[in-house]
């Protein structure tokens, strides 16, 4: 693994995700992590295909979407800055459960899945204290989909 730039780690650092967690574990995982802009309209994840990042989101907006062949696309939550894009790079068999569409242009930082799992397999203490933060952003995202799904019901 290469070594993460200062800036770069800084800045994982600084996100609300990774803020006040051990100095060595945001070390370790700024270690092949990419800042990344993607324009209005730009795809950064497609349901079903390999989830290989889990992306920190510094600016913009991005829309986590659901589609079927026979219906509109409905947006299930919109994230923002301080949010967190990926989940599914944690659960087998890590494959996108949601399409993500930048809504404006976004910045976000992609920190690789494969890298990131095994940090936290090798570090517990590391991992609990990822998962007791990810757990909640779990949570969130069942809770706006059950809504969605209530809603479209109720049409």
């Amino acid at each position: 693994m290469s070594a993460p730039s200062r800036d770069l780690e800084a800045a994982i650092a600084r996100h609300p995700f990774f803020a006040g967690l051990a100095p060595e574990l945001v070390h370790a995982v700024s270690a092949g992590a990419e800042a990344r802009v993607v324009a209005p309209g730009a795809l950064i994840a497609r349901e079903g295909t390999p989830a290989d990042v889990f992306c920190l989101v510094v600016a913009g907006k991005i829309a986590l979407e659901v589609g079927a062949p026979d219906r509109p696309t409905l947006t299930v939550q919109t994230l923002g800055p301080g949010e967190v894009l990926g989940w599914s790079w944690l659960i087998p068999p890590h494959r996108w459960r949601f399409d993500a569409r930048a809504v404006k242009e976004t910045r976000f930082l992609a920190l690789p899945a494969d890298a990131l799992r095994g940090i936290l397999a090798d570090h517990p203490a590391w991992g609990f204290d990822v998962l007791r933060r990810l757990v909640p952003v779990l949570a969130e995202r069942l809770e706006n989909t059950r809504v969605q799904l209530v809603d479209l019901h109720a049409r």
